[in-house]
């Protein structure tokens, strides 16, 4: 039967080829499931923080503030932080740019046990932290630009919190669980430069083959069960005609 040996021959060899990322896919689907994405994201591992009141009495107010930070905001946001309020004024173009509120200039500059002090008071946990170390450009798995303040944890996720230089907020978390969950992600879309597009041409072909798998397999199935059935038929049927 042509159907039968033209659906064995396409499920045999694109099976083949796309096996092993289907064997990615499964497996990346199980660490997605079995790992709750909180711990991905370490919240576990930060504490809440307790609102606190804004000081508007120490703050400038916007046109002062934008003025002295040389920036045209088109729109603005008044914020405490660990370092005392600021004005996050965000231009029309161009990143945002964020200024101590009493002075409309950039915060001084945090030293290294600045940074950890304040990592250790963000973080939830007995672990101790590791120096501070600023680097001068963020890593990739931050997902940001420019310097930026690295504390890691010796606990056993060896948890990295990132603090911006001018607030000392942690603004990003890592971990070995988020970066093993990564792996697979980065495996289960095929995107190993960025990790997040869904929609490149290797994805869509091998998603596409296994589509075929899918189709010539249910085929497959469906040819042999009617086999089977006639088989199962027809020994009934000599057997009925046997015991006449």
């Amino acid at each position: 039967m042509k159907v039968l040996r033209y659906s064995t021959q396409i499920h045999k060899w694109v099976g083949l080829a796309v096996g092993l990322q289907v064997l990615f896919w499964v497996a990346g689907g199980l660490v997605m499931t079995a790992i709750p994405i909180e711990t991905v994201r370490s919240e576990h591992r930060l504490k809440a923080a307790a609102p606190a009141a804004l000081p508007l009495d120490q703050a400038l107010p916007l046109a002062e503030a934008a003025r002295l930070a040389g920036v045209a905001p088109a729109r603005a946001e008044l914020k405490t932080t660990q370092r005392g309020p600021a004005w996050v004024l965000t231009p029309l173009e161009g990143a945002p740019v964020t200024v101590a509120a009493a002075t409309g200039r950039p915060f001084t500059a945090m030293t290294a046990d600045e940074a950890s002090a304040l990592a250790v008071a963000a973080y939830r946990g007995e672990a101790a932290p590791r120096p501070a170390v600023l680097l001068d450009q963020a890593p990739k798995e931050t997902g940001r630009e420019g310097p930026i303040w690295r504390v890691d944890f010796n606990n056993a996720e060896r948890t990295t919190f990132y603090l911006s230089p001018q607030t000392g907020e942690v603004v990003t978390r890592r971990s070995a669980v988020w970066r093993f969950y990564d792996f697979f992600w980065r495996l289960h879309i095929l995107d190993f430069e960025d990790g997040d597009n869904f929609n490149h041409p290797l994805l869509i072909g091998l998603t596409a083959l296994t589509l075929s798998i899918v189709v010539t397999g249910f085929i497959l199935l469906w040819i042999r069960l009617a086999r089977d059935l006639k088989t199962v038929r027809a020994v009934r049927a000599a057997r009925r005609k046997a015991a006449l």
